[in-house]
């Protein structure tokens, strides 16, 4: 074991990549609840789904912590997933069979663009301080979804601004954040949990992300809040993944001509914000721990083949998005809660390979992961977001010319609820702010591709083509 995952090497060991295994997993645990839930709503069985979820799960974070040995876990991303269901499926008009089709031919594309060097191109072209943007930008984004998570937001509809019909629906109207009253019995599990978690950050205990959330997990249970399971057998039993195993339809989605179009443009849709959640994802997280170091990035860059961690990284997070294709369900990427188990420790394959058995467990434990609620899991992912503030230091916020596309590329994220998004918005203005300061010599060319396509991406959502 320390042969092959050189644990010494990477100042760790298998206790503490054990810890980071679990506490990665039980920060993502909710998606093995939640994509079933979501895709649903296009018409695709719930059990086989919460199955394909598992095992898309298991293996994609197998491929990254066997072929990459680094702590990153991989799963049917959330934001991808209501993509799938809500515009591709109910929006767009595909049948979930030709959707997963379309996530299956984004894999393939993915694959390519690792193989052929582009992705290296890609990370290469981002300067240094949209690298670091991108960091906190993750950092506020995770920190938004524990907000969310917790209750600390109501979420109202401005006066004024909506119309009210007859069956008393709301439509059209400007929804306005505003600090909750703290009577929700979760936001006070949460806010519990969140003073536990940083008092034993402040007393160096080690592991504290992970004993926060199972102390609020425990306490919950004296509050209502954690639900106890029914021990049966038949809750144990995992259900079948027939109705979606294999189920794309590829032919499908050429017979009519017309809508081509609109197959290619969601084809890129789901491919640019696949590949720069996940980009994303590893500058923001990996750069600040040195699990990407500069020795790394070295070999990323001059080496040929998959010489580096990173290249290795890319080329496992490419393969998984089509193998949950076949599976059943909607793209898989690298899940950023992994920056949980990177912030207690974890540095190598070791922790994926813990929190894929994690997961496995999981397939016949599902009443027992569900104990843990969003209001455990809540504060963990806003102590981490206080972790990856760091980076933002080291931008030259006095300098606007810098200061401009970092900004846009840390706020948008949080926003607009999308890594991708956050990114797009930085390339934007940092490709307008070189050519306004006549340096447009500067950017790397890639870099106005990559601009071009995400300006035509937001076109074609704006023609909802």
């Amino acid at each position: 074991m320390e042969k092959f995952f050189k644990l010494k090497e990477n100042g760790t060991n298998v206790r503490t990549e054990f810890i980071a295994g679990l506490t990665t997993f039980v920060t993502m645990a909710y998606v093995i609840f939640v994509n079933p839930n979501t895709l649903e709503a296009s018409g695709m069985d719930k059990g086989a789904v919460f199955v394909a979820t598992i095992l898309a799960a298991i293996i994609g974070t197998l491929i990254m912590g066997l072929v990459a040995n680094v702590p990153y876990a991989q799963a049917p991303g959330m934001g991808l997933n209501a993509f799938f269901a809500y515009t591709v499926v109910l929006g767009q008009g595909f049948t979930w069979q030709q959707a997963l089709a379309l996530v299956f031919l984004c894999g393939l594309i993915n694959i390519l663009i690792t193989v052929t060097r582009i992705r290296k191109m890609l990370i290469a072209a981002i300067p240094q301080s949209l690298q670091y943007a991108i960091s906190g930008g993750i950092g506020l984004f995770i920190t938004y979804i524990g907000i969310k998570q917790a209750h600390l937001l109501d979420f109202t509809v401005s006066s004024g601004t909506y119309t009210t019909l007859p069956n008393g629906n709301v439509v059209s109207g400007d929804i306005v954040p505003a600090l909750a009253d703290f009577t929700d019995p979760v936001t006070q599990l949460a806010l519990i949990g969140l003073v536990i978690t940083v008092v034993l950050m402040l007393l160096k205990v080690r592991g504290a992300i992970l004993w926060g959330i199972m102390a609020t997990t425990v306490i919950g249970l004296f509050m209502g809040i954690t639900p106890i399971p029914e021990l049966t057998a038949s809750n144990f039993l995992p259900p079948s993944i027939s109705p979606t195993f294999l189920k794309l339809d590829l032919a499908g989605l050429f017979t009519d001509p017309a809508k081509i179009p609109t197959v290619l443009a969601t084809i890129l849709a789901f491919s640019l914000s696949d590949t720069f959640d996940t980009i994303g994802t590893f500058l923001g997280t990996g750069r600040k721990t040195g699990i990407f170091d500069e020795e790394d990035e070295k070999a990323l860059h001059s080496g040929k083949g998959f010489k580096s961690r990173l290249d290795k990284a890319l080329f496992a997070d490419s393969t998984a998005t089509s193998i949950g294709a076949l599976l059943g369900t909607s793209n898989t990427t690298t899940y950023v809660e992994s920056a949980a188990g990177i912030s207690v420790g974890g540095r190598t394959g070791l922790t994926s390979v813990f929190t894929a058995l994690f997961f496995f467990l999981a397939l016949f434990l599902s009443p027992i992961a569900g104990m843990v609620t969003s209001a455990a899991t809540a504060p963990a992912l806003i102590v981490v977001g206080i972790l990856m503030m760091e980076s933002l230091a080291k931008i030259k916020w006095d300098e606007f010319e810098e200061a401009v596309s970092a900004f846009f590329t840390v706020v948008v994220m949080p926003f607009t609820y999308s890594i991708s998004n956050g990114v797009a918005a930085g390339f934007v203005f940092y490709v307008i702010t070189k050519i306004v300061k006549g340096k447009a010599k500067e950017v790397h060319p890639i870099l106005y591709v990559v601009v071009l396509l995400f300006i035509l991406n937001f076109v074609f959502s704006a023609l909802k083509l």
